[in-house]
């Protein structure tokens, strides 16, 4: 039997077809099979142990989300994490980051350094990237790009925290104020010390250092010649430990230190009894603090055999939020991702929830203080209203 064919229904038939497929294949495109993450953190030097705890913070949240059965508008999703070493240093920093722009991720979880999170940051606007950063400095959401997120409370908090705490509570009349001479470390002792002097209290010695200073013998000298009681400092945990050694060489112990987050670290545990009090402020207030801490920390010890260091809830909950955002706008388009961050209102598993201005400042950000006492850091007080 002869089949007679209509040609323009099979044209037209055939073109339908042509339309529907490109149709799904953009739809296909828009949320592909692996969605890639990066984490840009100091993974070896002094803040390797800090920055380590980050990234596995973020690699708990993705192997939990995988197992999940993740998805995006409906479409199974597997997240990579894609992580480098900045090495707590802006040069590197840069060069790592555009290895994650070239590796294609979605979004970034970095950096650790205000510095290399500021010098870093244009890198990843020019490609729409969103950066969450656990870095303090405020010039770092100030920069004007829509893609600066921060994790927690910015470094106004934290000197109003650090010059209030030792005025009112520490019981001096004389200070000094040291820094690192980072833009994290000057930009919060520049800052703490202006509190100090609005509750009239005397900053005798002020110093800058680089961030590897351990020779502190003359300054400590000149501490005790200044009679300083009280020395507000934004050095590292081991520039820390140095002084305190310096100030054990030339009898004057009979002071207190109350230094930024950089020394709220199991190390700085070795200066306790040198000198008559160790206390730290932070904005990453410590996972046994909330609620919801225990499990996560079990979950933390399993995985890694051993308790975070720093902010691994941190970069557990960011992740968790940025899931939720990818959810949110049903694309792995940087931009989109963006957006939805910045009108997303977070559930965060651990501190409960992570919201963002539109300048990318946390919404609930709050600072601690702490007190080193019998080898722990014990919370003091807290507050977002210093």
């Amino acid at each position: 039997m002869n089949k007679h064919i209509n040609r323009r229904r099979f044209s037209a038939s055939m073109a339908l077809t042509a339309v529907a497929t490109a149709a799904l294949l953009t739809g296909c495109g828009k949320v592909p099979d692996t969605i890639k993450i990066g984490v840009a953190q100091p993974l070896s030097g002094p803040l390797g142990a800090l920055g380590q705890d980050l990234l596995n913070g973020v690699k708990l949240a993705v192997d939990e989300l995988n197992k999940s059965g993740y998805t995006v508008d409906g479409k199974r999703v597997t997240l990579e994490v894609v992580s480098v070493d900045d090495k707590a240093d802006a040069t590197t920093g840069k060069a790592v980051a555009q290895q994650l722009v070239d590796a294609g991720v979605v979004a970034v979880v970095g950096h650790l350094n205000s510095g290399v999170s500021i010098e870093t940051a244009p890198i990843y606007a020019a490609k729409d990237i969103p950066q969450i950063a656990i870095s303090t400095n405020p010039k770092f959401t100030q920069l004007g790009f829509p893609t600066t997120f921060r994790m927690v409370a910015n470094d106004t908090l934290q000197a109003r925290a650090i010059g209030s705490f030792a005025a009112t509570q520490l019981g001096a009349n004389r200070y000094a104020a040291l820094d690192d001479g980072t833009p994290y470390g000057k930009g919060l002792a520049d800052g703490a010390a202006a509190q100090l002097k609005a509750e009239k209290k005397e900053v005798v010695v002020r110093k800058s250092f680089d961030d590897k200073t351990v020779a502190f013998d003359e300054l400590a000298g000149e501490l005790k010649a200044a009679n300083v009681e009280v020395i507000v400092s934004t050095l590292n945990d081991f520039q820390a430990l140095a002084l305190l050694e310096s100030l054990k060489k030339v009898d004057h112990t009979k002071v207190s230190l109350l230094g930024g987050d950089t020394i709220k670290t199991t190390d700085m545990t070795k200066g306790a009894g040198i000198v008559q009090g160790l206390y730290a402020t932070s904005p990453v207030l410590e996972a046994k603090e909330f609620t919801t801490g225990k499990p996560f920390l079990e979950k933390y010890i399993a995985a890694f055999k051993k308790p975070p260091a720093y902010g691994g809830h941190y970069s557990y909950d960011s992740t968790y939020v940025l899931s939720a955002a990818i959810q949110k706008a049903k694309s792995a388009d940087p931009k989109d991702i963006t957006k939805a961050l910045h009108s997303i209102n977070g559930y965060a598993p651990v501190i409960g929830t992570m919201t963002w201005d539109d300048k990318g400042e946390q919404r609930y950000g709050a600072v601690g203080v702490y007190e080193l006492r019998s080898g722990n850091w014990e919370l003091r007080m807290r507050s977002d209203r210093w």
